[in-house]
């Protein structure tokens, strides 16, 4: 009598029923344990990968995670969240830059009827190792993640999990897989030093963000090519990285109006850095724009309340974090799905700026 034997892929179910049921989707392509071959491990482990278990090395897991990938398995979970959530991930939450993309991701998920959950975690550049494993746990409906890269095991774990996941800002160049919204930080350095360069001022420093990050380095060529076009020298003295804080702007401020022969304008790469070169000029007794023209960028509503009022480079912060929170709601739309949304950035003028030398006299008296 002939017996039909179950297939490979029964097998491995049979095997390890527990950690496996109703949690995995096979992929007909290739067994577990030949993805453990593969891997050089046993399919126990394949198996812990899978369902997110601790005790595996990192180094093990990130390899796990590819091939899985790789071969098309997924995870299903027997039932959804009992609260949908989208996870919103900074590496600070103290700034008025910051609370304008929560705005924006608590917009769109309310009309979704979804919770934020707001974590603080890791570097500048990524989440912490730890990061992980907390939202496997939390299991929400996607991820938001702030002025970050993304980690190739990291990106497998979410993936395979069926998380999707937006970088809004990324650090650094994310690979063509990983979706993303920012803005047109080149053109919005050129419009800022554009406006400076078209009032007359010839000495322009710049005082941008952080030197390895994509948008402070986009900002940076804007600005020489500004300098460029306009036939100016671009004097190395006058290129100060910054960490886009008020401090930072004060600090560096400082250092470029110390000299004698000082800039007549600065262009800072955020709004809080162009308010710490306003008290910067303020210490050192110079009026604005009189003395001294400055420029943020940003846009944030704390600009037009400065003293003087800020001309800036409006970026849609809160609309570049609705269409990252709408991309993980709408993962098929192939508009806004697996790709790059750049937004539009455009020049502010208000009453920072003025051409080198200027004397605005007030209304019925004189200037001074």
């Amino acid at each position: 009598m002939a017996v039909r034997l179950p297939s490979q892929n029964v097998i491995d179910r049979m095997a390890y029923p527990a950690c496996m049921h109703d949690e995995v989707e096979v992929s007909a392509r290739v067994t577990l344990a030949e993805v453990a071959k593969e891997a050089g491990v046993s399919p126990p482990t394949v198996s812990k990968v899978l369902n997110g278990r601790s005790d595996v090395s990192s180094a093990t897991r990130a390899k796990v995670e590819r091939l899985l990938e790789v071969h098309g398995y997924r995870r299903r979970t027997a039932s959804p969240p009992r609260s949908p959530l989208v996870e919103l991930v900074f590496h600070e939450l103290d700034s008025v830059w910051a609370m304008e993309l929560v705005r924006g991701v608590e917009d769109v998920a309310k009309a979704n009827r979804t919770e934020v959950v707001l974590t603080r975690s890791g570097t500048r550049h990524a989440p912490a190792p730890d990061w992980i494993e907390g939202v496997l746990r939390r299991r929400p409906l996607g991820v938001v993640l702030v002025f970050s890269s993304l980690p190739v095991e990291v990106k497998h774990r979410l993936r395979s999990w069926d998380i999707p996941f937006v970088i809004v800002d990324p650090a650094g160049d994310p690979d063509p897989d990983v979706p993303s919204v920012g803005s047109a930080n080149w053109a919005g350095g050129l419009a800022a030093t554009r406006h400076l360069t078209d009032h007359g001022h010839e000495r322009v420093a710049i005082i941008t963000g952080f030197e390895d990050m994509l948008c402070s380095l986009a900002r940076l060529d804007g600005y020489r090519s500004a300098m460029t076009m306009a036939g100016l020298p671009i004097d190395p003295a006058l290129v100060r990285y910054g960490d886009y804080s008020v401090e930072s702007g004060f600090a560096h401020g400082t250092d470029l109006l110390a000299g004698p022969d000082r800039p007549t304008a600065v262009f800072a790469g955020s709004d809080l850095q162009a308010l710490g070169v306003l008290e910067a000029a303020r210490v050192r007794g110079l009026r604005v724009p009189q003395d001294l023209s400055v420029v943020g960028y940003d846009d944030v509503p704390l600009a037009q309340w400065s003293s003087p009022p800020l001309t800036t480079v409006h970026q849609p912060l809160r609309h570049m974090a609705e269409e990252a929170t709408r991309m993980l709601f709408h993962p098929d739309d192939p508009g806004r799905a697996g790709r790059r949304i750049e937004l539009a950035t455009h020049l502010v003028v208000r009453q920072s700026t003025a051409p080198p030398g200027a004397v605005r006299r007030a209304p019925g008296g004189a200037g001074g």
